[in-house]
């Protein structure tokens, strides 16, 4: 148990860790409930999808992954702002475009998961944010 709170205390204190364990956690996340990764951290001129993935009924699904170790001072969703859902649209067509998938039926999801300093880290989905 000392072990995990320690490994905790480290991830928490580095941000870019943080992110990318909140991305690795919400890809498992996701699996259980059916969909499928296509690709991860897409980047372009216009931003990053943090996760690309096929749901069940075959549409492509771009996801934002917001990680926080807590939300003493805001929530996290705050942060998937109008601005964030333009970027994750423009590179969401860019991706479509790049692998020849313009006529799937597409969806934005953000998840957001929050740490905090003991217990399981709590899981929020978020389908059609945009």
């Amino acid at each position: 148990m000392f072990g995990l709170l320690l490994n905790r205390r480290k991830l928490l204190s580095n941000p870019k860790k943080l992110g990318r364990w909140g991305e690795r956690y919400s890809e498992k996340f996701l699996k259980r409930k059916g969909l499928k990764l296509l690709a991860r951290n897409f980047s372009s001129r216009d931003g990053e999808i943090d996760l690309v993935m096929v749901d069940r009924d075959s549409s492509v699904v771009f996801i934002e992954v917001k990680t926080r170790a807590n939300e003493q001072f805001d929530s996290a969703e705050s942060a998937v702002n109008y601005s964030k859902k333009n970027k994750l649209v423009r590179t969401a067509k860019l991706f479509c475009r790049k692998y020849g998938i313009e006529n799937r039926a597409l969806r934005f999801d953000a998840v957001i998961v929050v740490v905090g300093e003991s217990a399981k880290p709590q899981v929020r989905h978020y389908q059609n944010i945009y």
